[in-house]
């Protein structure tokens, strides 16, 4: 289902991605920090949800369909190094910012700071394109908002 998607993100030279498919892949980056762990809580599920609803205006039964097509392209995703140089490729680089913080906010949904939750998201910020200084103020702002 999602491999059209996949094929694309991976080529050499890969296009700008329409909304629906930025959607898909920027929520299957969401999905695989929350997995990173062993542990898919349900409070980062529901964090998943409120940041697509949020982030795209979507009612929240959509988000969450979204949220499971998303978990769906996860399982799908070729190795987290060349989804993510893919995304990066394909993504302006305020939007990949703004997935950080989005990031952030499900790791940090369960209340807990788990090291290998924390050791993914500096991974995937690196590779992303996304500098230490931007992601430790997406990471603030976050904790800002939760405190």
């Amino acid at each position: 289902m999602f491999g059209n998607i996949l094929s694309r993100l991976i080529q050499p030279q890969p296009e700008r991605l329409n909304d629906d498919d930025a959607r898909l892949a920027l929520g299957a980056l969401m999905v695989r920090i929350a997995r990173s762990d062993g542990e898919y809580a349900h409070e980062e599920a529901e964090q998943i949800d409120l940041i697509l609803a949020t982030r795209y205006g979507l009612p929240d039964n959509d988000a969450q369909t979204l949220r499971r097509q998303c978990e769906a392209m996860e399982a799908e995703a070729p190795d987290t190094v060349r989804f993510t140089r893919a995304i990066k490729d394909a993504v302006a680089y305020e939007d990949r910012e703004g997935v950080i913080e989005a990031l952030w906010q499900v790791v940090l949904a369960d209340g807990i700071r788990d090291h290998e939750e924390d050791a993914q998201l500096r991974l995937l910020a690196n590779l992303l394109g996304v500098n230490d200084r931007d992601s430790n103020l997406a990471r603030k702002r976050v904790e800002a908002r939760l405190a």
